[in-house]
């Protein structure tokens, strides 16, 4: 296992990068901790594989170092890195036998035939292959194939990290659900460094301790599933994570009021908004709620309102901005006159797309509109 460090690396696939576009990786410094479960979170081209293979070695990058234990691995391979990587793909010999294909990295590795007999034993068993041990590969499923492949990165107790490249992309919904469930449990017991690739949020939040959200070639946040979600850095992370994601809306702010569309917010603390930035208020739409009564509130009109289930998702619009709401079960709405309340306690302000810190504090908590 390794703690691994990112010392000012930055990465463009351009011979003479001259600005910022120009980078796939923009510059970043982070200190990963020896033995912990990351998830590396965020849409096609954000950088995320750049970023992995840079740090297992198949990618030399444009600027920086990457050390592992205090040891400068920049331009080390693979194997002197002592990393296991496992791909999108199933990446397994068709002709050797699923045990086979298990072995192979230990034998490689002179491991004691006692010790080798008794990981892949327990890998089969894992993996559910025991049955098909001694079948060959070529003659199973994809999905078995890239449990082979899993299993090949799983079997070696001695590698610094394993890294894992979106690798159950070919593996059905129910096994996929196992799988990161047994990859939880392996990481406890063996307490690898593990690094999880990914853009399904619900991949990176139930496998990770920490989940490294990306956006366009930058990390914008890194935390576990609940800070990601209580408590966002960018408006990005707001949005990609949660299902609906937070609403965003376009506002102006002084001091401990925020005014949408016109309507004054009563915010829980003040803030200090920079000189001509873009400012936005998020709330997620668990955080907001039709208002009953003669409560007030903030004029909306339904657009849709669509069951999922344990509670149903109003989509509504606030003077031309739309936003998400969830509806517990069993409220019954109003045919007129709609108005919904903020849980300000949640509400973040943001100055172009970055969440600030609120400068005064608020006169207690309070439900406002």
């Amino acid at each position: 296992m390794a703690q691994i460090k990112l010392d000012q690396l930055a990465h463009s696939y351009y011979p003479n990068p001259a600005t910022a576009e120009d980078f796939a990786l923009k510059e970043m410094d982070y200190l990963w901790d020896d033995g912990g479960a990351y998830a590396l979170l965020g849409p096609s081209g954000c950088g995320k594989t750049t970023l992995l293979n840079i740090i297992s070695g198949l990618l030399v990058p444009s600027r920086g170092r990457i050390l592992f234990d205090g040891e400068d691995v920049t331009r080390k391979t693979p194997e002197e890195r002592n990393i296991a990587q496992v791909f999108q793909f199933p990446v397994i010999y068709d002709t050797m036998t699923v045990a086979q294909n298990l072995e192979f990295p230990l034998a490689n590795r002179g491991v004691d035939r006692s010790e080798i007999r008794k990981r892949v034993d327990e890998m089969l068993d894992t993996l559910e292959l025991s049955a098909k041990a001694n079948r060959r590969a070529q003659r199973l499923t994809a999905d078995e194939k890239q449990k082979i492949s899993l299993g090949r990165g799983l079997v070696r107790y001695d590698v610094n990290a394993i890294l894992f490249d979106e690798p159950l992309t070919v593996i059905d919904p129910h096994m996929k659900w196992q799988l990161r469930t047994k990859l939880k449990e392996l990481h406890q017991r063996f307490a690898h460094t593990m690094i999880y690739v990914t853009h399904d949020q619900t991949e990176a939040l139930t496998f990770a301790d920490k989940v490294v959200v990306m956006y366009e070639g930058e990390v914008v946040q890194i935390g576990t599933p609940e800070e990601l979600f209580e408590r966002p850095d960018h408006t990005f992370v707001g949005y990609f994570i949660g299902s609906p994601g937070m609403n965003i809306l376009p506002c102006e702010v002084n001091g401990n009021t925020a005014v949408v569309a016109g309507h004054t917010i009563t915010l829980d603390a003040g803030y200090h908004a920079p000189p001509g930035a873009r400012l936005e208020l998020g709330v997620r739409p668990e955080f907001v709620r039709f208002a009953s009564g003669d409560e007030g509130g903030v004029p909306v009109s339904i657009e849709s309102i669509d069951n999922v289930g344990r509670h149903r998702i109003a989509k509504v619009q606030l003077a031309g901005y739309a936003m998400n709401i969830i509806v517990p079960e069993g409220q019954v709405l109003s045919s007129t006159d709609h108005r919904v309340v903020f849980d300000t306690r949640r509400c973040g302000i943001y100055a172009d797309d970055h969440r600030l810190d609120a400068t005064v504090a608020g006169q207690g908590m309070r439900h406002d509109y």
